[in-house]
């Protein structure tokens, strides 16, 4: 394209009003300049646009082909910024999160629930994986946040993270299989070491804090199941599977009516911290509404 495309909209404007003085009052431009700029288009493209007469102007021939296409154009262009209007106006966008499965059930969803009610016309993307996958999906851009709990890995120096709750890994079994233990003469304080330990597989953040802490603990596990989620690493524990390790968060109500039951420890695990990882320099209208959303809930 040689010519400018303000000279085009001069051109569409011109033919539109089929005046040059009229054309001049609109584009709020002098006479000589709308001129000078169709004459400028015209020896561009070597053919004459305008028939030029005491009433006004109008196209020749080849101005109406050139006016088709630009008017196609401008229609386009017209129509591109009315649904940008409605888009800011509607709070249309999408956004991108990672997240893993156990937190998006658990933690994700509440904050979800009522974010949609209040920005219903944003678009919400959910992509489950690990929380490694998720930071480095983060840093490649092509996820606008990312839902991660503290452990043992170390936060990439380009991402951010927003602390918006606590939780606390510990270990639980039905009283079924707890019995089971007590009849083999399994003393308390010695469970973890005897039992069928049921935990993520070793990709899991989660399950690398927890080997971190039976290491320190000096805590050797003879036996050992793995689970792809911590749904089901409940449910083994409920039908007396083994000991499984779980978020006190998440089995809140089978600690209550006692189906699941607390395994005392020699010491506590240490909490980790939930919350919000994105890169600050990323600009998008529904990450600021998303982190606007969720840090006045803190």
């Amino acid at each position: 394209m040689e010519q400018a495309l303000s000279s085009y909209f001069v051109f569409y404007t011109v033919a539109q009003c089929g005046s040059i003085s009229k054309a001049a009052a609109k584009l709020f431009i002098s006479q000589p300049a709308v001129s000078k700029s169709v004459k400028k288009l015209e020896d561009s493209l070597g053919c004459r646009l305008f028939f030029r007469g005491s009433r006004g102007v109008s196209l020749t021939e080849e101005g109406t082909l050139l006016y088709e296409h630009v008017k196609s154009a401008m229609d386009t262009l017209l129509l591109g910024e009315e649904k940008l209007k409605r888009a800011a106006a509607l709070g249309i966008g999408h956004l991108r999160i990672g997240v893993s499965a156990t937190l998006c059930k658990y933690v994700l969803l509440g904050y979800l629930k009522d974010f949609t009610k209040q920005y219903p016309h944003i678009t919400i993307s959910i992509l489950c994986q690990s929380t490694s996958e998720t930071l480095r999906l983060l840093e490649e851009d092509r996820l606008d946040i990312g839902m991660a709990g503290t452990g043992t890995y170390c936060l990439p120096h380009v991402l951010a993270f927003d602390s918006v709750s606590e939780m606390e890994d510990i270990f639980v079994a039905s009283g079924q299989y707890l019995a089971l233990l007590k009849q083999r003469g399994i003393q308390e304080q010695e469970i973890l070491q005897n039992c069928s330990l049921m935990m993520l597989d070793k990709q899991n953040i989660s399950r690398q804090y927890i080997d971190a802490y039976l290491q320190k603990n000096q805590i050797a596990v003879r036996e050992c199941i793995e689970a792809s989620s911590m749904d089901l690493l409940i449910e083994f524990a409920k039908i007396s599977l083994g000991v499984a390790c779980v978020i006190r968060q998440f089995v809140e109500p089978e600690l209550a009516e006692g189906s699941l039951i607390e395994i005392a420890l020699p010491a506590p695990v240490q909490k980790r911290t939930v919350g919000f990882v994105y890169k600050p320099q990323k600009t998008c209208k529904a990450l600021e509404q998303f982190r606007d959303f969720y840090l006045k809930k803190l």
